[in-house]
């Protein structure tokens, strides 16, 4: 529901500026003739004229016109109506944070804390022990017990293949079943080698049974061993009260930064095991890296879409691969790939890059999903910015006036400046395209539908199988955040310059909200809960499009030859202010539990065994043996009750 409510305080950003732009800047701005005196001299479209649009923009005010104060008190209005809507959602989301983490339903979560960096353990001493050992003699009365994190990557694997067993199994059943049914009564075969396409012919019913009691004998085998033998240098620790695992998470539990390192522990089903053992300076180096990363395929990221562009034609195609000349040179296919290869190309390029831009925050070491999702949209967001909005504004002027800027190097920021309003027409389509299109495909969800329909008739042959394939799965944060944020940063830019570009943005978060809306309450199944800690991160997003508008103002106003063009000087300035004011009051208690808010009371009495148990991956789960089974790396300090 997040999504839906950043959507609504954006539709109302754009409204309420709306209500006074819309009226007042177009007719000031389309009773001037600043467009007929400069159309000799200035380009602004692909044609090399202005178009009608720019009538009703800053492109047909004069230099130098008093008309411009109207545009400068237009952009303080603007950046005023920004900061008072994004405070008052802030406070708003805090509150429902509050009110979210106060809920007396017990919540595995909230009784847990993750710990890293743990120090090598003395001699005689087992990892559990020092764990145990160590948050006893701290939090005495309230610790119950612990997890020592281990290795889990060959009895993952393990697992993973015999749930694909188990499923192949129930699937060929049901095949016998729908066969018994339709008076013929075969029974399903396989082959065993190279995915069932070669190799003996087997008797699948009978094959999945022996390869389920093969692995599930190896599966304990390796439980144990992972348990005894792979403990690594983290733990999750458990405690009976809400408020010492907030107080827990927040305090310095060593004199060393890199000791025993406690923060807040991820909900179970975020929990990515990997990560959890990654050292604290290995942690920051990663980081660096990733970073760097980052940068370099924000800046860079046109010289391989370029490079794919020029390899897929047809004429090169050819040329690298000669084997293909039989199929290309085939008249009806040449033509459509003629038409499509090099987009599609590109289309599959640029799909990459959120999976691309996800694996590397998760390369950083962050140990819960909904952190990662949360790093790989930051990431997504600044990419679309410089290669969306920045890219074209800027790529688009320089290559259609090359030969001016030869002649007038100097000439190249007042040229940039005057083909804002040229670009508007670009974007207002951009946006209508998003709308109606994106919203429309999202509504309709056409595409997973066909793909419903194709595994349902030829796929699907239990109710297991359906319900997969039916499954809907969450919103995808990564693409869908940093794109309304896209519009967002190109409505804000032009709101001032061409107003006429509001009413469509407007139109976008109005058919947002209510799509998103429909789709968060009755089609989507979120994949985690993080109480709204998405919303620091939309907000500093908003305002860094904020920031990008105000520079982006000032820088034109000044091409306008303004003379009041400095009274713009302090919008900037007071964006930064606005953010670490906003960071200082609201980010601390998104980072962290309240302690007022753990002390509520719950509704019933938290059964910490199961609180305990709900920690435990799916693959160190045994159906035959009994907790004992877990004594190597799960402590067994603090159990003499099994709730408190």
């Amino acid at each position: 529901m997040l999504a839906g409510l950043g959507l609504c305080k954006l539709l109302g950003i754009l409204v309420l500026s709306g209500i006074v732009l819309l009226p007042v800047l177009l007719p000031i701005a389309a009773t001037d003739d600043g467009v007929k005196k400069n159309e000799h001299t200035s380009n602004t479209t692909s044609n090399g004229t202005f178009s009608d649009l720019d009538k009703l923009s800053m492109a047909n005010i004069e230099v130098k016109s008093p008309r411009l104060w109207a545009f400068l008190v237009a952009t303080y209005w603007v950046s005023v109506v920004t900061y008072f809507l994004t405070f008052k959602a802030y406070q708003h989301v805090s509150a429902l944070r509050a009110t979210a983490l106060m809920s007396n339903e017990v919540k595995p979560e909230q009784f847990a804390v993750l710990v890293r960096d743990l120090p090598n353990a003395t001699s005689g001493q087992t990892r559990k022990q020092q764990v145990d050992t160590y948050f006893k003699s701290i939090y005495p009365e309230t610790f119950y017990r612990s997890m020592v994190v281990t290795n889990n990557k060959e009895v993952d694997k393990i697992w993973g293949e015999l749930e694909g067993f188990k499923k192949k199994l129930a699937r060929a059943e049901a095949i016998y079943a729908l066969s018994q049914r339709n008076g013929q009564g075969t029974r399903p075969t396989n082959r065993t080698s190279f995915l069932g396409l070669c190799g003996k012919k087997v008797d699948s019913i009978e094959y999945y049974n022996e390869k389920i009691k093969e692995l599930t004998q190896k599966l304990e085998a390796e439980q144990k061993v992972t348990l005894r033998e792979k403990q690594q240098g983290s733990a999750l620790v458990f405690f009976t009260s809400r408020v010492t695992a907030a107080l827990a998470a927040q305090s310095l539990h060593a004199q060393m930064v890199d000791n025993w390192t406690v923060t807040e522990a991820p909900e179970p089903r975020q929990l990515i095991w990997s990560n959890l053992a990654i050292k604290f300076y290995d942690r920051i180096i990663r980081q660096y890296v990733v970073y760097i990363v980052v940068f370099l395929t924000i800046v860079f990221y046109m010289i391989p879409i370029t490079f794919i562009s020029a390899v897929t034609t047809l004429k090169n195609l050819r040329k690298l691969l000669p084997f293909l000349k039989p199929i290309v040179d085939i008249a009806a296919l040449k033509t459509v790939l003629e038409a499509y290869l090099p987009q599609l190309a590109l289309i599959i390029f640029l799909a990459l890059l959120p999976k691309f831009l996800f694996f590397l925050s998760k390369t950083e070491g962050i140990p819960g999903g909904s952190h990662v999702i949360r790093a790989a949209s930051g990431k997504y967001f600044y990419f679309i910015v410089f290669n969306v909005f920045i890219g074209v504004t800027i790529g688009g002027t320089l290559i259609a006036s090359i030969k001016t800027i030869e002649e007038k190097p100097n000439s190249v920021f007042d040229m940039l400046a005057k083909s804002l309003p040229g670009n508007a027409t670009f974007f207002l389509t951009f946006v209508a395209l998003k709308f109606f299109v994106g919203y429309g495909l999202e509504l309709s969800r056409i595409v997973p539908l066909i793909i419903y329909h194709l595994k349902r008739k030829y796929l699907c042959k239990n109710e297991a199988e359906l319900r997969e394939a039916w499954f809907p799965g969450d919103i995808n944060y990564v693409t869908r955040v940093p794109s309304d944020m896209l519009i967002v940063t190109i409505v804000l830019c032009y709101s001032v310059i061409a107003p006429v570009i509001i009413p469509f943005g407007v139109l976008y978060f109005a058919l947002g909200w209510l799509v998103l809306r429909n789709q968060a309450l009755k089609v989507y199944v979120p994949a985690y809960e993080s109480y709204g800690r998405m919303w620091p991160h939309m907000q500093t997003r908003i305002i860094s499009a904020l920031f990008l508008y105000q520079v982006t103002m000032l820088g034109y106003f000044g091409v306008m030859r303004f003379y009041y063009t400095p009274i713009l000087v302090p919008l900037p300035i007071l964006s930064l202010v606005f953010v670490i004011v906003c960071r200082k009051k609201f980010y601390g208690a998104f980072c962290h539990t309240v302690l007022e808010v753990a002390s509520q009371e719950l509704k019933e009495t938290p059964h910490m065994e199961q609180i305990f148990k709900s920690f435990i991956p799916p693959s160190l789960i045994s159906d035959k043996q009994e907790d004992e089974h877990f004594e190597d790396a799960l402590s067994q300090v603090s159990r003499s009750e099994s709730s408190v």
